[in-house]
């Protein structure tokens, strides 16, 4: 399967203004690129690329004082195969987990481990450890936690989506993964493309999704507390212990967003690939709300 991903992002800036990027799909996904996600920048300025402590590529520019376009247009090929489901994947005990998960346990910005560490362990700790327990805790937020893109704060923490039971995809992820790592399963953010593939097809406007992936025996695997069944198409940009850590932009001073719009469409088999920097312009419009 293949698949057209993309975006045409614009923010205006006050002045030149420094800024860091995260735009570009993770390296291990670098070689099934049929058409690469080149960024593209209006007007054009220096970029430096450089790879995070996260393994992510990331992109440092200066952006001028007024509208500045950021996009991309690619073709990713993908297996057409939904999430692994491995119910026989164990729990790995801590003292053999690999050295780079054990971050993956440990509390950060939005994921309060602390003070959630009780109510995990009242609520999933007679459940068999590894696949099922994680499971458990995904069918627990995805129930407890009522979406809605209106509840959507850059704020809210695990331990406040617990609290509100409302939130967005983030919000899903941060107390799935809080509730993990409270119980010694190492998990970690993600986000990236995820289109309507295989499901009906969401009405509200396209954006980036979040997900999270826990180690078990065998590896990583993905879960997603706000749809709860294995999806097709996943396609990721990158891994951090929450949100915090992978910011699709962070600008270091004030701007206001002008446009943005992204693409996660399958190409039907035999269908033309897009050349890259193919889609059609579109006016730069309010920013919309988003099914993130």
């Amino acid at each position: 399967m293949r698949i057209h991903i993309g975006f045409d992002i614009a923010l205006t800036f006050p002045q030149p203004t420094p800024m860091l990027m995260m735009l570009n799909v993770h390296p291990s996904r670098r070689d099934t690129l049929v058409v690469p996600d080149l960024l593209r920048v209006e007007p054009q300025v220096p970029m430096q690329s450089y790879i995070d402590g996260f393994a992510n590529q990331c992109t440092r520019v200066v952006a001028p004082a007024g509208l500045f376009r950021i996009s991309t247009d690619a073709v990713i090929e993908d297996s057409g195969l939904p999430d692994r489901v491995v119910p026989e994947a164990h729990a790995v005990p801590l003292d053999a987990l690999p050295s780079e998960t054990l971050v993956f346990l440990l509390g950060s910005r939005y994921c309060e481990t602390d003070t959630l560490s009780q109510m995990a362990w009242d609520n999933f700790g007679k459940s068999k450890p590894g696949w099922d327990r994680v499971q458990a805790i995904v069918d627990f937020v995805h129930n407890h936690v009522e979406f809605g893109y209106p509840h959507a704060r850059a704020t809210r923490t695990a331990r406040e989506a617990h609290a509100e039971r409302r939130g967005v995809c983030r919000d899903f992820a941060h107390l799935a993964i809080t509730l993990c790592r409270a119980m010694n399963i190492p998990a970690r953010y993600a986000t990236g493309y995820l289109g309507d593939i295989g499901v009906p097809r969401d009405p509200a406007p396209m954006d980036f999704s979040a997900w999270f992936e826990v180690f078990l025996e065998g590896g990583w695997y993905a879960f997603d507390a706000r749809h709860n069944q294995p999806r097709i198409g996943r396609v990721v940009m990158a891994y951090g212990r929450d949100a915090a850590d992978v910011a699709l932009t962070n600008t270091f001073g004030a701007h206001s967003l002008s446009k943005f719009e992204v693409w996660t469409d399958e190409i039907p088999e035999g269908a033309a690939l897009p050349s890259g920097g193919s889609r059609p312009d579109v006016a730069i419009l309010s920013f919309p709300s988003s099914r993130n």
